[in-house]
């Protein structure tokens, strides 16, 4: 909870133990060093300021430059800009009223674009040539920073410099990494710049620290590192100070335990620990020996084949160290299967930043949702001005954006993340005219990555795959006839029917019935569909379906439905097993009610339980849905595409996520969660002298049978370096299909809990024993160093147990 931590005085749990010797010698021992003695000295961050001095284009930003910061057509102010000389910080100074400067971390920029890749530059496209223009892309869902320089030369400058930091901080060590958060946090408790701190100032570091601690014990570590003797801490004092801080007793208990000698890890030692504990297979000699090499910061140790507490903690934090399995980030799947036998990260409404009813529509949408991953876009038209389609949600507020604008986007973005097909969900509402138009800007714009006929030239039998489709773009809408016809010549020029795949006024008409009102504003149009669009339509013809019975017989297997989560929902609990068997065929869409005005999203699992390849989400709402949707595609090389488990391919299995126990394949597991502790957890309220008192809440999603959540105990006063030891257990009756979210949360007992950070994974990648787990904020990006410390298992249940 928010409180202020000056009416506490107990000390902070796990800080006070064991302290060290009064000389403030902390690195004698492992017992000693069980801190986080990755640090030698500080200030530093090597990899950002090396390499400065012969470096034109950083040297040209330390100096700074005056820009143009443009928000709109009639938005341009200049404002200056300066690269900090912790070269991790920009700094521009604002007219704001109350605000003369802004800064911002050069770690929150993930891209820059050069020349008019944005809708605000392209607006001012003849007013400012290309080359003077770029955009920085911020991580999460934060605006964009569009700029124009005085010159070509200086907007080189400023692109090349930023990314030569980027790039410097992507190959960042751990250690390193560590220096820079450290490295801030001293700047910000320097309240008078003398790079020096006093006692005051490390009292309040503690607090924006996240750390309650009672001034005495504080006054102790501080005495401790003040070797100097001068009432202040600088440099190697500093970091002693936040060695003894942070020390790991939680980890040095691990080491010891497997320590022959309690000083260190002999080869012997550590290949028991990755065979005991962290249950890796064949080949456990070569890599202790890896390790050692990878993560063992002294020559000693390495020469004597063995690993310190520090090589060990560096190891246990590293990426190797995580719940996430390494192995299950590349791409390791079978791309060769029929498109139906894989979840799709599909986007709903791609268009919209904000809301349904009001919200900005964007370009940006589709970027972004590319650049995550995104490999099923949707694209709703309507007639424009001047014979152009725009895209917008139709009958709302919300701004509108040109057909063609969408097009060059996904064909720029397309392939940058992945190179697995993209395709587009037409939600058509144009008049044949401006359909012609959609398909000249298709054809015209995307040239060769439109798919415009079947891959061998002939009438196929079945989908194609991921790995065939490589490079292609599709086209999701109505066809005119199917493709059959169009290989006997026997099409007609134009459909006339609902050309529109999803009609959400006609889902609120239904669900409204009683309602004459809106009942007898909305209504169904028929309209003509355009031959040359229709054309473009090969492998995703848009459907309306029937039941399961009249697909299982009458389907084709390009034929595509798309249902409203609602709808979706009734054919699960109706009709489970049909639905697996319908989408081990046939592609199925499943989109939001239309009732979510405020772009809120359902829960996608319950919909990936069925096998629906295309479970859509508004990517720009932040939250549990597209937590689990991140969670299930980083895996795979992070593509966009994960195939489905074999059950969910296999037309006889007769798998119902109703009952998983009735699979013949049925496996269930156990999986046992000791939370152990937390790292650095980030402040959630700005209020200076507030703490966290954390939580942590683990979730399973999956099955009906599977879902369950279960919590830790609250720390009070600790979101520093929280000690819990809590043991959690679950059965899991469908492991294949199975989500785990861990979920950090900052206990309130009189209102609803603050959410802190979070990671969600799929069982299936999970790395078992001692592990970490590196943290998420809320919109999905990292907050390093936060992290949490845990102990997994996954054994089986014995199925005769039933549990």
């Amino acid at each position: 909870m928010n409180r202020d931590s000056s009416t506490s005085s107990s000390d902070t749990r796990n800080t006070d133990r064991d302290d060290p010797a009064p000389d403030g010698n902390v690195t004698e021992n492992p017992m000693a060093s069980s801190g986080s003695v990755l640090l030698t000295a500080w200030p530093r961050a090597p990899s950002l300021s090396s390499g400065i001095q012969g470096d034109d284009n950083l040297q040209s930003m330390l100096v700074g430059t005056v820009m143009r910061k443009i928000k709109s057509r009639s938005w341009k102010k200049q404002r200056y800009f300066k690269l900090q000389d912790d070269c991790a910080t920009i700094w521009y100074q604002s007219k704001k009223t109350g605000n003369t400067h802004c800064t911002f971390s050069v770690s929150d920029v993930e891209a820059i674009r050069e020349g008019h890749q944005s809708e605000v530059l392209l607006s001012i496209a003849d007013e400012f040539p290309p080359d003077r223009c770029f955009t920085l892309v911020f991580r999460g869902r934060r605006g964009n920073l569009d700029l124009v320089a005085e010159s070509a030369e200086e907007a080189q400058s400023w692109i090349r410099g930023m990314r030569k930091l980027i790039e410097n901080l992507e190959n960042m060590g751990e250690r390193e990494k560590l220096d820079q958060w450290i490295g801030d946090w001293f700047k910000k408790a320097d309240k008078n710049k003398d790079g020096r701190m006093n006692f005051k100032e490390v009292r309040d570091l503690l607090k924006m620290m996240n750390v309650d601690m009672n001034e005495h014990h504080a006054h102790r570590l501080f005495t401790m590192a003040d070797r100097s003797q001068s009432g202040t801490l600088e440099d190697d004092e500093f970091v002693l100070f936040y060695k003894m801080l942070t020390r790991r007793e939680d980890v040095l208990k691990v080491f010891q335990q497997y320590s022959a000698d309690g000083q260190k890890l002999s080869l012997r030692d550590l290949q028991g620990f990755l065979r005991d504990e962290q249950l890796e297979g064949g080949g456990v000699e070569q890599q202790a020996k890896r390790l050692i090499e990878r993560y063992e910061p002294s020559d000693t140790a390495k020469l004597l084949n063995a690993m310190t507490f520090d090589g060990f903690l560096m190891y246990l934090g590293s990426a190797e160290g995580s719940i996430f399995n390494p192995q299950r980030r590349g791409l390791f799947q079978d791309m060769s299967q029929p498109l139906c036998h894989y979840f799709i990260s599909s986007s709903h409404n791609t268009y919209l930043m904000e809301d349904q009813l009001r919200g900005q529509s964007s370009v940006e949408g589709y970027i972004r949702a590319l650049s995550r991953g995104c490999r099923c876009l949707e694209v709703d038209c309507w007639d424009g001005a001047s014979g152009e389609p725009i895209v917008y949600h139709g009958r709302t507020f919300t701004s509108k954006i040109l057909f063609k604008d969408v097009v060059s986007a996904v064909g720029n973005y397309a392939f940058k993340v992945s190179e697995y097909p993209v395709i587009l969900s037409i939600e058509n509402h144009c008049g044949v005219e401006q359909q012609n138009v959609m398909a000249q800007h298709l054809n015209h714009i995307l040239g060769d990555k439109l798919l415009k006929s079947t891959l061998d030239g002939r009438a196929p039998v079945g989908l194609p795959s991921p790995e065939d489709l490589k490079g292609k773009i599709l086209l999701k809408a109505k066809k005119i006839g199917g493709l059959e016809e169009s290989f006997s010549g026997m099409v007609e020029d134009a459909l006339t029917g609902e050309v529109s795949d999803e009609e959400e006024a006609s889902e609120i008409e239904k669900d409204h019935l009683q309602r004459e009102s809106i009942r007898h504003r909305v209504k169904k149009s028929k309209q003509h569909l355009s031959k040359e669009l229709s054309d473009c339509v090969v492998y995703c013809k848009s459907v309306h379906f029937s039941s399961f019975k009249h697909s299982r017989i009458h389907s084709k297997f390009y034929e595509v439905a798309s249902f409203t989560e609602s709808k979706a929902r009734k054919h699960l609990k109706d009709a489970g097993a049909e639905f697996v068997l319908h989408n081990s065929r046939q592609l199925t869409r499943i989109y939001p009610s239309g009732f979510r005005t405020d772009s809120s999203n359902f829960n996608p699992q319950e919909m990936w339980n069925a096998g629906c390849q295309f479970v859509a989400l508004n990517f720009q709402t932040a939250g549990e849905g597209m937590d689990l949707n991140d969670g299930l595609f980083n895996q795979n090389g992070h593509c966009g595409y994960v195939l489905k488990p074999i059950f969910m391919r296999e037309p006889g299995s007769g798998f119902d996520p109703e009952m998983p126990q009735n699979w013949e394949g049925y496996r269930p597991v156990v999986l046992t969660i000791q939370v152990i502790s937390g790292q650095q957890l980030p402040k959630v309220n700005i209020k200076e002298d507030s703490i966290v008192d954390p939580l942590v809440r683990v979730e399973i999603h999956g099955v009906p049978m599977d879902q369950a959540k279960q919590e830790t105990r609250y720390i009070e006063n600790n979101g520093f370096n929280p000690v819990w030891y809590d043991t959690l257990r679950f059965s899991i009756h469908a492991p294949e299909l199975a989500l785990v979210r861990f979920v950090v949360e900052d206990y309130d007992k009189t209102s609803k809990n603050d959410f802190v950070g979070q990671f969600t994974l799929p069982l299936s990648c999970m790395q078992q024993g001692y592990r970490h787990i590196h943290l998420l904020s809320r919109d999905g990006t990292s907050i390093p160093p936060s992290s949490l410390f845990v102990h997994i298992r996954i054994t089986e249940l014995n199925k005769a147990s039933g549990s």
